[in-house]
């Protein structure tokens, strides 16, 4: 009596396919050159390789190895970068910066204090006049918007211009150190406008951020600010 043969046997299974060779991107130079000189050396002499075909190929070898050396090359170059702007800031603790905002820091000059005596306050700002103005006002409030403070400023002034308050109010009062907003109406060319302020802070440390890198000051007046938010150093 015969034997039935086994469920393999009777139904047998296709044979896997063989696994697929790497693509042109997994390979390295040396693999893919490998390849290559193998695939010039058995091909159809009746049909060689055509020129496009290899162009092809090789065109798309250099790009991803391209890409490759791109995304190694922009790595380290961003590394030397943040090492860069972080010992560049690193030389800008304890200098001024002057920052986007008008809020400014009414503050201890130093070398001011005699024995027995506070030291003398001082706010420092730019104003960054675009045009010749004929009149110009400064005006100083605290931050409940109360006004402290006004006077004149130069007529003619048509760059950036720095101005200095003393912290005393209108009446010759000094006031406490701390923060105030700095602003300026000037008259431009018959027009009435506001110009633009740029207080001055002391840069007192830097920091790193986790992960990203960026740079940031830490200023005086307790803000965090990036490199990119500064206008200019004093």
């Amino acid at each position: 009596m015969t034997t039935l043969a086994g469920i393999n046997e009777l139904f047998p299974q296709p044979e896997a396919a063989p696994r697929q060779a790497n693509s042109v991107e997994d390979m390295g130079s040396e693999a893919f050159l490998t390849l290559m000189v193998a695939q010039l050396k058995n091909q159809d002499p009746t049909k060689p390789l055509d020129n496009m075909d290899f162009m092809g190929q090789l065109a798309q070898f250099g790009t991803v190895s391209g890409i490759q050396e791109l995304n190694t090359g922009f790595g380290g170059l961003a590394s030397a970068l943040t090492g860069s702007q972080a010992l560049q800031a690193a030389n800008l603790v304890g200098r001024d910066v002057v920052t986007e905002g008008n809020v400014g820091l009414l503050r201890p000059v130093e070398g001011t204090a005699e024995e027995g005596d506070d030291p003398a306050l001082a706010l420092d700002a730019t104003v960054a006049f675009t045009g010749n103005a004929t009149s110009a006002t400064l005006f100083i409030q605290d931050m409940s918007g109360r006004l402290v403070y006004s006077a004149a400023l130069p007529p003619g002034v048509s760059s950036d211009f720095r101005v200095q308050w003393d912290g005393r109010d209108g009446s010759g009062a000094q006031l406490e150190a701390g923060q105030y907003r700095v602003s300026v109406e000037a008259l431009v060319g018959g027009v009435s406008t506001t110009v633009p302020v740029y207080a001055h802070q002391r840069v007192e440390s830097v920091a790193i951020a986790a992960g990203t890198g960026d740079v940031a000051l830490n200023l005086a007046n307790g803000q965090t600010v990036g490199m990119n938010t500064i206008k200019s150093i004093l």
